[in-house]
């Protein structure tokens, strides 16, 4: 098993794009066409960040939420982190699914209100003076919609993506297990839509993905009340799959399933949740024949025929995601 990632500032989120020399100037040679080289793509072995972490072992990484001391709050440089992390999961095509647990006591206790107390926008314009109302709002709205994205980059990976929840899983981290596509918790685990409590309305995801997993009646009464709920209540209500007895066993049984997730065909785990995830909100006849395109083009495929050359000769197939 390897670890990544340190406790030093993310690289991605500092490294500015430097220009080039000229690449084109017009015929009256008044302006020119600047190529602007892209920061590096993110990758394992250059990934670090101060509250989050990866190990990978085999074909599973396991991207941890680490900052125990703060019980894993979700502060600025998580925000910022957790888009080049998934990015950097994804940059290795022998990883096949992802597990995120959380070291020390609880997942997280959500948005850290001290440290993102600006997003309801600046006091003052560059000029000195007060901003107005409708800047502040924008300001609010564009950090929002970045927070948003960051979660989204869990979801919208192609990688199956396992939480193994412990402790408090309060606000934001319940929009984080949202954005997973399985949620495993251990018997103390504790879960709060609370954003109500604190005069919020939810606006990073959970109000959305939600009613998809445990339905509409249940989410409005979590997002309503603020109410905290135990692992056995989320477990009926079908916001985690399983219950483990404490944080040991829920991580190793995550890592289990991902590992078994991994020992089939990535073109097929993966071209599965492609489908699940067009299929929402959509009609079976348009899932339907989302699914024949996607099989068309990826059904023959190396995989294939390595599963059934191993179905006549008795022995486990050994995918190689062509």
């Amino acid at each position: 098993m390897t670890s990544l990632g340190t406790h030093t500032t993310c690289p991605f989120r500092t490294s500015h794009p430097k220009r080039s020399a000229p690449l084109l100037r017009t015929a009256a040679g008044r302006s020119t066409l600047w190529l602007m080289t892209p920061p590096p793509a993110p990758t394992l072995g250059s990934f670090s960040s101060e509250v989050l972490s990866i190990e990978v072992d085999g074909h599973v990484a396991t991207l941890w939420l680490d900052r125990p001391e703060k019980r894993n709050a979700m502060g600025p440089a998580f925000w910022s982190d957790l888009p080049v992390a998934m990015a950097a999961i994804g940059s290795d095509p022998e990883i096949r699914a992802v597990v995120i647990a959380a070291k020390g006591p609880h997942f997280s206790v959500g948005l850290d209100l001290v440290a993102m107390s600006g997003l309801v926008g600046p006091a003052g314009s560059s000029s000195g003076a007060p901003a107005s109302a409708a800047a502040r709002a924008k300001a609010a709205r564009a950090e929002i919609v970045r927070l948003q994205a960051s979660v989204t980059a869990v979801a919208e990976s192609p990688l199956p993506v396992i939480a193994a929840i412990h402790g408090y899983c309060i606000g934001g981290g319940v929009d984080l297990a949202a954005a997973c596509d399985i949620r495993l918790a251990s018997a103390d685990a504790v879960f709060s839509v609370r954003e109500a409590k604190v005069a919020i309305v939810a606006d990073i995801g959970s109000l959305q993905r939600l009613p998809h997993i445990i339905g509409k009646g249940h989410v409005a009464e979590l997002a309503y009340t603020g109410k905290d709920i135990t692992a056995a209540r989320a477990e009926s209500i079908g916001l985690v799959n399983q219950v483990s007895d404490d944080s040991d066993a829920v991580l190793a049984a995550a890592r289990e399933m991902a590992a078994e997730i991994s020992a089939n065909s990535p073109l097929a785990v993966q071209g599965t949740k492609a489908v699940l995830t067009a299929g929402e909100d959509r009609s079976v006849a348009d899932g339907l024949d989302y699914v024949a395109t996607w099989n068309a083009g990826f059904l023959a495929s190396d995989d294939l025929t390595e599963a059934m050359a191993a179905f006549i000769e008795k022995r486990p197939a050994v995918f190689t995601g062509k």
